[in-house]
This record gives structure tokens, sequence and C-alpha cells, in this order.
């Protein structure tokens, strides 16, 4: 069964590892003329470091990553509200990572790479539309460089292409942009000594547009002098006073000092914070309705691309790990494309809209904002039954990702890598195979 995946970031990579594990020879198609190391901190949550060091990189992670120990919820005077272990602290037989994002997406790349051949990860071709039919499905690119159009055929085409997902629009033409919350997060990291015990993950505040997060993704054992800190600070402009520069704009260190200086922290130094981070960019809080379907015949979509969703709990990066370990394994037991693709709509999409509609309820972090109302930490149990709740919600309580069967496959034949069933010529000139 031949599979091209579009995108080439964390949820494609690992959806490409996982088909090949499966005994498949995927293709990845991604947009960017190179993959590159960029972006800021993100979380694995067990339940996805499990997937990944089935697929045998719980060495390499190891290398790259900080496993946290704690999650210390806190009020805007620093003070705690809510404490919980992590990983391996709270029981789980796989830790908790925390990473810098682009050192996770080249770990995944190199692996890709080594994996299935050096020409696997195909960059610089922009996904267009695509064509299905009884025997297969038919991509269509446009290469950035020569300017050629570039078809791919396929029996499977799987859309990991983000939360701005072309392959979703051509199959909700009709959508329109992402839902916006209000919320803009200042995103950056900084070098800096400890933050609390150095393993802790601390998210300060209460309501949304009014939080601080800060966790180390390295480890300070490891590191020479101070340690490599994410942090985000959520800010809110009013209706009439929309952020200049749009999406993704750089925000300057006065500006960065400016909005951190109404929080008193007494843990973190939020000066040298703003100082020391080489570049602070502002995002919008965004997300997307839950689809009705994620797969039409042979097209279906994974991660941000399927379900984005607001960052509360930490889960979108370790739902597109999952995604993907779930599709290889329907992939895996059914001839039947798409019979296969169904199963997985079924197995992941009702799990998965859940999470994104809990998120917008504000998932595990419902516990600084009811502390915030009501000026006082809540009784232990609560924050407890609000935790423990969100974790069911997202399949990962200690013994659910314990103990539940593997996704793994063993294939009946060892896939190996292939040439790219691609042709810069004009579409209309070669038949679709199949």
């Amino acid at each position: 069964m031949r599979v091209t995946v579009v995108g080439g970031g964390i949820a494609g990579l690992t959806c490409a590892l996982s088909l090949h594990a499966a005994g498949f020879a995927p293709r990845v198609y991604e947009a960017a003329r190179r993959v590159e190391a960029v972006g800021v901190g993100i979380n694995l949550l067990p339940h996805a470091v499990r997937e990944l060091a089935e697929l045998g990189l719980d060495g390499e992670l190891a290398r790259v990553a900080l496993p946290p120990h704690r999650l210390s919820y806190r009020d805007r005077a620093g003070r705690t509200v809510w404490e919980e272990p992590l990983g391996r602290a709270a029981g789980y037989r796989w830790p908790q990572y925390s990473v810098h994002r682009g050192r996770l997406q080249m770990l995944l790349l190199a692996a890709v790479r080594e994996r299935l051949g050096p020409d696997a990860v195909r960059t610089g071709l922009l996904f267009q539309r695509f064509e299905q039919g009884a025997g297969g499905v038919r991509a269509h690119f446009l290469d950035r460089s020569s300017g050629l159009p570039v078809v791919d055929d396929a029996d499977v085409l799987v859309g990991a292409d983000g939360i701005d997902s072309v392959v979703r629009s051509r199959l909700y033409p009709g959508e329109g942009p992402p839902n916006a919350n209000g919320v803009h997060m200042w995103r950056g990291v900084a070098r800096l000594p400890h933050v609390l015990d150095g393993r802790s993950i601390v998210v300060a505040g209460g309501t949304p547009g009014a939080k601080f997060v800060a966790y180390p993704i390295e480890d300070p054992e490891a590191a020479t002098a101070d340690a490599l800190v994410n942090w985000v600070l959520e800010v809110r402009h009013g209706p009439s006073a929309p952020p200049p520069g749009g999406p993704g704009r750089r925000v300057g260190a006065a500006e960065a000092r400016a909005g951190l200086s109404s929080w008193n922290l007494p843990w973190i130094d939020l000066a040298a914070l703003a100082e020391r981070s080489p570049a602070v960019f502002e995002y919008p809080m965004t997300d997307r309705d839950p689809l009705p379907r994620w797969s039409f015949g042979r097209v279906t979509l994974l991660g941000d691309a399927a379900h984005p969703m607001f960052p509360m709990g930490m889960n979108g990066g370790s739902q597109s790990v999952v995604d993907s370990r779930v599709l290889a394994w329907c992939l895996a037991r059914d001839d039947d494309a798409e019979a296969a693709l169904r199963r997985y709509d079924g197995m992941r999409r009702p799990a998965v809209n859940a999470i994104v509609l809990a998120n917008r309820d504000l998932g595990p972090e419902e516990t600084i904002a009811r502390a915030e109302e009501h000026g006082a930490a809540l009784p232990a149990g609560e924050a407890e039954r609000i935790s423990t709740r969100y974790k069911r919600l997202t399949g990962a309580t200690v013994t659910r990702v314990n103990t539940h069967p593997s996704w793994t496959v063993v294939p009946a034949v060892p896939a190996v890598p292939v040439v790219p069933a691609v042709a810069a010529v004009p579409a209309d000139q070669e038949p679709l195979r199949g």
C-alpha cells in the first residue's frame, strides 16, 4: 500500500516512522524548502513517549529532552495553588519530556531519513489539491524552486499539514479561518538559572489571558551553566486594538519586559528572562471546531490538521503521536484502504474531538482559574478531581498508559525505501495509476 504524507512537521514525521514500522514505505512532502530546528518548547506526555519508545526513539529522546518531575500551579504572586507529580514520579512506566520543538523535529527527521532513505522527505513542494478514484489518489504539488507541477500517486493520502492544512481546506472548503479566543501568547526561550528545582513545569495566574508558563527544555545537569527555559506569557488585546504586525510578529525586549513587569514571581528573574530571550514572538491562541469526519475515501487527516486545540493540558503534540500509531495499526490490519481509514476515524476522532472541547473549558487549568475566582487554593480533593477527569478524557491515566495493548504491528515483509512515485510534468499528461 502506497501512502503519501503531506507535512514534514512532528505529526507527519511520526506518521512516516509509524507507517514504516508497520511495513510501509511512505513518502513525505513538505512545503518548506528546508526543515530547520526552529520553534520553542513542547511537552510529550507519557502516552506519547510510550509510542515513540516503541518506535525505538527512547534513547534519542533522553539525550535531547528533560523529564520534568512536577507540575506546579501558582497564583499571580507565585504562591502554590496545586501540585502533582509527572512522568515516572507519578507512576508511569515512561517519563514525560519537555524538549525544544526544533530538536524534536530534527530527531524525527534524522530517524526517517535513516530508516526510509535520504529521499523519503521531499521539501519545497507546496500541496495544492488531490483527486481520487477507485484505484488510488493523486496529489498535486508545486515545486517552489522550479515552478513546475509535481504529481504523486498513492493508495492513501494523509494530511498532516497543521492548523492551516490545505488538505483539510480541500475537504472542508467553506470552513474559514481558525477560531480565536482573544488570547495572544508571547513565546520565547532563554538561558536562566534553575526555575524552582530545575525539573518543574510552572503555570501561574488564572484565566486565559492572565497566565505565565515556564519550564526547562534541557537537563540542567547536562548544561554547562544556565538551563534553556521555555516561557509563555498570555496577553489580551482589546477588540479595538489588535496586535500590530499580525500573527508571528516579533516582540521587542522592552515590550516583553513591560509585559512581564506586572508579575511578581520570586522564583524567576523576569527582567533577565526578557533580556536573555534572543527572540520573542506573538501568536494568537486558536483552534478549530471538531469535524464530523476526518476520512473521505482514501484521504484522511492527522494531528493539528485534524484537531487543532487550545494549549491546555499539554496535549496537542502528544495526541498527534497517538494518531500516527493508530493510523499505521489500522492500515496494517486491513487491505482495504478506505475501510482502514474509516476505522482510524472512528477510533480517534470522537476521542480527540472531546479533548478539543474540554480545552475550550480550560482542561486541567480549570484548577487555577477557579482558585483565582475564589481567592484561595482549591481543596486538594477538588484539584485532584479536575486533574483525574482530564487524564481519563485524554486516555492518559497511569493505569491506561501502563497497561493498554501496544499499537506495534510486526510487518510480514520489512519495508524498504522506495523512489518517490512522482513526475514533474503537467498533471493532465499522465494517467492516474492504480
